[in-house]
């Protein structure tokens, strides 16, 4: 099932929630709306389920406009953060609830509902809970428990309002890549809404990040990672330090920091730098150089993959870098280091963006 969506203006008194937000999905594909509280995400995903109007816009699904279609006749299926289970129903009860109150004709009788919930209780792979209640069961299962109740209708839309919120991180992770299975296994159309940037990342085709009610970038993960459409999508991201600098003749400095210059293809002027840990390198040193102070570490820490990083502050800005080889013995808490700049994304003040590069090539990286 295809999502389009153009112009669609919402307004609660004098705050604008959304401003134009147009975008469009493909049939299968799984996209996720990332930004910060207040971004007008679930905002968005109401509007989409019919469960709120908006002032301008249009919202068209498979094709077909939903204006005055209400949220009962738009086969979608929405499962939200608090999960919404009734929690004086058994689970069975509870899955089997959107088939019960379809419209006579389309009811199924009671023995097709009773298949087609057992189908979707092991389709979800918790069979074994349908007599129990929601308070007898834990989060990741009562998680389940609302996706399978919102697959009941059959929808070839699914919308998920931070599904994962309440569940502890072990737990989130485990239903998370087993939702990403179900969804390809079943050939739905999903959009996730999240303010969790790991979760989009990993789940989504492609990610759609909101600002102040606007959808600023809708790219593959890889993109928003290459090719930050906006300072906010390169900051908000990833891990970026925001640095700020100068451009002069092609050449980005970064004033009285003690960092080298970068190679830039902004005109003069004022420039915004993010650096990520993977591309800055810091090199300690035995004892500081003469000249201008260096860089000192502040603390170590270990990535979950091993990694050794070192953690600097810089003009107000805290800086991770990787240990560049060989150094590693010499890295301590207050120690002096070089430091090293592999690549930078940078956003002159005019609005133009560049890959900025090392004027020369730094042995150690």
């Amino acid at each position: 099932m295809t999502v389009t969506v153009t112009g669609l203006v919402r307004r609660f008194g004098a705050a604008t929630a959304l401003d134009g937000v147009s975008f469009a999905l493909a049939e299968g594909e799984f996209a996720a709306l990332l930004g910060p509280s207040g971004s007008g995400k679930s905002t968005l995903l109401r509007i989409l389920a019919g469960l709120e109007g908006s002032e301008a816009g249009e919202v068209r699904i498979a094709g077909r406009s939903m204006a005055g279609v209400p949220a009962r006749a738009r086969n979608i299926g929405v499962v939200f953060q608090n999960y919404a289970l009734f929690r004086h129903m058994t689970i069975f009860e509870n899955v089997a609830f959107g088939l019960r109150v379809r419209p006579r004709a389309a009811r199924p009788d009671r023995a097709e509902t009773a298949r087609r919930v057992r189908e979707l209780l092991q389709l979800v792979q918790i069979p074994e809970l349908e007599r129990r209640y929601p308070d007898q069961v834990s989060g990741g299962q009562r998680q389940r428990v609302a996706l399978a109740r919102a697959l009941a209708i059959e929808p070839h839309l699914l919308l998920l309002d931070e599904p994962f919120g309440a569940l502890d991180a072990l737990v989130r992770r485990d239903v998370r890549r087993w939702l990403r299975g179900l969804h390809d296994r079943l050939g739905l159309t999903t959009l996730l809404v999240t303010h969790d940037q790991e979760e989009a990342m990993e789940l989504a085709d492609r990610v759609a990040v909101m600002e102040r009610g606007r959808v600023v970038q809708f790219d593959p993960p890889a993109a928003l990672l290459a090719a930050p459409a906006t300072p906010f999508v390169a900051g908000f991201i990833g891990h970026a330090a925001r640095l700020e600098g100068e451009v002069r003749a092609g050449v980005l400095r970064f004033g009285s920091l003690p960092l080298p210059p970068l190679r830039a293809a902004l005109p003069d002027g004022p420039a915004t730098a993010f650096l990520r840990p993977g591309a800055v390198v810091a090199e300690a040193l035995a004892e500081a150089p003469g000249g201008a102070p260096p860089a000192a570490i502040e603390l170590l820490r270990v990535t979950a993959e091993g990694e050794r990083r070192a953690v600097l502050t810089l003009g107000g800005v805290t800086l991770e870098a990787r240990l560049a080889p060989g150094s590693e013995a010499r890295a301590a808490r207050g120690a002096p280091c070089r430091l090293h700049i592999a690549g930078a994304q940078v956003f002159g003040a005019g609005g133009g963006r560049a890959e900025a590069r090392p004027l020369r090539a730094a042995p150690v990286l």
